[in-house]
């Protein structure tokens, strides 16, 4: 599969999972910054808001009254690409479409205080993705570069992930369906500095899927 991701593709999404903490560098970096977050021991999921979706090329809107700091996390996707139940690790990811980008804009702010994250990491533009979906990848074996204004500022390989892609689809299958056009989101490496600016061009990268690229802006309206 080599698909680009539009709008069709967007508003076919049913559900919108996310891994979280999935990479021990990030966690060990939030817990020097004051997190309380410890390495998990089982490969939870979490929920994001198909409303908070935008494409490659469109703008990344800090909220006007975010105190921020707002950073990006840029992460592999999973698009799944058939109906899928009890799946076994060995032939989890049979079940996968293909693969694509994500920038998990976060509100660092609203993600302390705000328990369910609802707007911290589900506001309006947070989730960029793109620009293609590719078939055939070995997803725990992808270089993933974000850059800032031509910058990279994080470079990671997706076999440090603490639970693996066929992991998690497998676990998630024993209690609830995947269907087409699910998304899984498995986390990001690292730190996740600087903090996005207005003006700034902000870039997640592989070299087989490309680049996804989004313009921040800060919300001006009245």
């Amino acid at each position: 599969m080599n698909q680009a991701v539009d709008r069709q593709v967007l508003d076919s999404v049913r559900n919108f999972y996310a891994a979280g903490l999935n990479f021990r560098a990030h966690i060990e970096w939030a817990v020097s910054r004051g997190g309380a977050h410890k390495v998990p021991t089982q490969a939870d999921i979490g929920y994001r808001s198909p409303c908070a979706f935008i494409l490659n090329g469109e703008e990344i809107v800090i909220p006007k009254d975010s105190p921020g700091p707002v950073e990006y996390e840029g992460e592999l996707v999973a698009v799944i690409g058939r109906k899928a139940r009890n799946l076994s690790e060995k032939n989890a990811l049979d079940c996968v479409a293909g693969y694509t980008l994500g920038n998990d804009v976060s509100e660092r702010a609203w993600q302390k205080s705000d328990r369910t994250l609802w707007r911290a990491k589900n506001s309006d533009t947070f989730k960029p993705m793109g620009p293609r979906i590719v078939g055939g990848l070995d997803p725990m074996n992808l270089q993933i570069e974000v850059r800032i204004n031509g910058k990279t500022v994080s470079s990671y390989n997706t076999s440090g992930m603490i639970f693996g892609v066929a992991h998690y689809l497998s676990r998630m299958s024993r209690h609830m369906t995947l269907h087409p056009g699910d998304v899984v989101w498995f986390g990001c490496d690292g730190a996740t500095l600087p903090a996005l600016q207005p003006g700034d061009l902000v870039e997640v990268a592989n070299d087989k899927i490309g680049v996804l690229a989004n313009r921040v802006v800060r919300d001006g309206s009245a």
